[in-house]
C-alpha cells in the first residue's frame, strides 16, 4: 500500500518537473524580451559566481589570515584557543 502511494507521489513530481521544463524550453526558444532579460541576468549571475570562486581561490587565505589572529593569544587577544578543562580536538 505504501509503495503505491510513494510511486504516485514520485510520478506526480516527475510529471510536474517535465511540464515545467517543457514550458521553460518553449519560452527559452521564443526569444522574446523576458527571455532576453533572463539570459542576461543568468549570465551575470554565472559570471559573478565564477569571479567570486576564482577571487576566493586567490585571496581566500589572505582574508582568512586577516580574520583569525595568529599566535598563542587566541581570537580575542587574551583568550586561549581552547578551554583548559576541555580536551582539544
Amino acid at each position: 500500500m505504501e509503495e503505491q502511494w510513494d510511486f504516485q507521489l514520485l510520478s506526480r513530481i516527475v510529471d510536474s518537473l517535465v511540464a515545467f521544463l517543457s514550458e521553460f524550453v518553449d519560452d527559452w526558444l521564443a526569444n522574446d524580451m523576458r527571455v532576453a532579460v533572463f539570459k542576461i541576468l543568468l549570465s551575470w549571475l554565472v559570471l559573478s559566481l565564477i569571479a567570486i570562486h576564482f577571487a576566493w581561490k586567490v585571496y581566500g587565505n589572505t582574508v582568512n589570515d586577516m580574520y583569525y589572529r595568529q599566535g598563542t593569544g587566541g581570537q580575542n587577544g587574551g583568550t586561549p584557543d581552547t578551554a583548559p578543562h576541555l580536551s582539544g580536538w
